[in-house]
């Protein structure tokens, strides 16, 4: 590839094409909340696909674009569009058992999205050096950024919600959480997928990010 190309190729997107890739997304992530949940436990915070979509806007649109999506889908949602799981809507949500969780969201994609970003980065680098493609040790790295997003925000902010709403203790809202643990390796697996399938037909999409 030559300078000039992966000098284009590293320009920021338009800020139309970054304003409609935002609307797509949190578009996507509203849709993924609205399917049915499967209800687990007792502790009203269901099993949705809402967390595959967060971590697939941060693994393809990266840190800075990945968490205004997810924002923008959070501010719709909090504004009275019932765009979350159950058809809910409005700042009351915040006082539900779901709240650590939605607040997450944002973070845990714009961190997926910047440790993604260092990943694609230098496996495409890799790549170009090799067989010009990037291979499963590096996809696995990118599922593993989806996991760390997921430990570093969903899962204890979530935890302190269903703490906070529900007066638990520590060991019970774990124990809480950890049902949705094997459904979230499963969900970033597939996330990371989708991304490869995204990336490997838009490759500019790994450099051109924020």
């Amino acid at each position: 590839m030559s300078q000039a190309v992966q000098s284009a190729q590293r320009k920021p997107l338009a800020v139309p094409t970054q304003v409609a890739l935002a609307g797509v997304f949190a578009a996507l992530i509203a849709v993924c909340s609205m399917l049915p949940p499967i209800p687990v436990g007792g502790f009203g915070v269901p099993i949705t696909l809402q967390t595959f979509a967060v971590m697939l806007t941060g693994l393809i649109l990266g840190a800075r674009l990945g968490f205004l999506a997810v924002l923008l889908y959070l501010v719709v949602g909090l504004a009275g569009l019932p765009v979350f799981s159950g058809f809910n809507a409005g700042i009351g949500v915040l006082a539900g058992p779901s709240a650590g969780y939605l607040l997450a969201f944002p973070l845990a994609a714009g961190l997926a999205g910047a440790l993604s970003s260092v990943v694609l980065r230098r496996g495409q680098a890799a790549a170009a050096r090799g067989t010009g493609r990037m291979g499963f040790g590096w996809w696995a790295l990118v599922w593993l950024c989806a996991m760390v997003a997921s430990f570093v925000f969903v899962h204890p902010m979530g935890i302190a919600g269903m703490m906070l709403a529900l007066d638990l203790d520590l060991a019970t809202a774990l124990g809480a959480d950890m049902v949705f643990w094997p459904g979230d390796v499963i969900k970033n697996v597939l996330a990371t997928l989708v991304a490869a399938t995204v990336i490997r037909a838009f490759p500019a999409l790994a450099l051109r990010r924020f």
